[in-house]
Parts: C-alpha cells; structure tokens; sequence
C-alpha cells in the first residue's frame, strides 16, 4: 500500500495559498481514487483509503507535519511514502519528481524528515518564486493570483496523475516521463 500525503495548513484562510497545493493534490486524489473518509484522532490529519492507497492531509500545520505522517506510517506500515509539496526552487507549473534530497528549507519536509527519514518519493510543485527582497513566508502564504489559479488546476490534475502512475510504474519511468521542466500549462496548453 501507498501512503500519498499532500503539505499543507488546515483551516480556509490557507485554502488557496501556494504552501496548499499539496492538499489540492489530496483533494484530486481522493476523487480520482473513490476513497473514503477514515481518520482517528490519533492520526493528526484528515486521513482516506482507497483499495490500494491511502491519502493523508496533516492538519498539524506545515511546521509539524512529520507528526501526523509518522502516526500514519507507524500504524499501516506503507511500502511507499509520497509527499506532494510547494516548491519555489522550481518554476512555476513545473513539475520534479526524486526520492530523498534535502528539504531546501521546507520546514514541512523538515518536520518529515525528522520524524520518518528524508528517502521517500517527493512530488514537487513549483509555484512561483518570491521577488528580490519579499518575504518567502509571507510569499508561499499568499494565494495564488487569477491567472496563476487556472494553471495550478492543471497541476494539481498532472499531480493526481504522477501519484496514479507511481502505483504501477518504477520512479525512474515516472520521473522520464512526467517531469515538467518548463511548466505544464507552457507545454500543455
């Protein structure tokens, strides 16, 4: 079984904000899948179950996000983790997808790291960068703008469908195949 988790901060003021994408992914996937609602407290996230894969929303807020996962991951023992993130490191709509690295300062990617271990499959989103001297934080809490919103459905939908492939595939097929270099909506559309 697989275990896809989507970053992202509970509550609707973080709905639409770029640090979010990971949750859209989860909330793609959950339809795409048919899966049903089955989280427990002890969990610390919205957690849901289809035939061959869960799907995990921590609701610990991003920094502690290692804690909801580990809970999950302790108790059904996935033989594969996957995280769906926001990644400013990449361009925006573009697509990277590897197994282990650095967290490159994501503090949510830090909080699994040091709950779990940093070698499990990352899905990683670009969502745009911050302009010279703004704030990251205050950059990734941001919503995303009306021309960017079209796009990141697109992404999200091209995010649902790596984590399908990930299921049949190897990771270096799925890498050579669905990484996005220039950003889906310049190449798709």
């Amino acid at each position: 079984m697989f275990l896809f988790v989507g970053l992202g901060n509970p509550t609707e003021s973080y709905a639409n904000t770029r640090h979010n994408i990971g949750f859209k992914a989860i909330d793609a996937l959950k339809v795409r899948f048919g899966a049903s609602y089955i989280s427990k407290p002890q969990f610390f996230g919205d957690l849901y179950k289809s035939q061959n894969a869960l799907f995990l929303k921590p609701m610990t807020y991003m920094n502690n996000s290692g804690k909801s996962v580990a809970a999950v991951a302790n108790f059904y023992k996935p033989e594969e983790l996957v995280v769906i993130h926001d990644d400013i490191a990449i361009p925006f709509g573009s697509v990277r997808i590897k197994r282990g690295g650095s967290s490159g300062g994501h503090n949510g990617l830090k909080s699994i790291d040091s709950s779990i271990s940093p070698e499990y499959i990352r899905v990683r989103l670009g969502v745009g960068a911050p302009k010279p001297m703004q704030d990251t934080v205050s950059f990734v809490l941001s919503n995303f703008s009306k021309d960017e919103s079209e796009c990141v459905l697109k992404l999200v939908d091209y995010a649902a469908l790596i984590c399908e492939e990930l299921l049949s595939k190897n990771l270096d097929e799925v890498s050579q195949q669905y990484t996005s270099k220039k950003g889906i909506c310049a190449e798709n559309g």
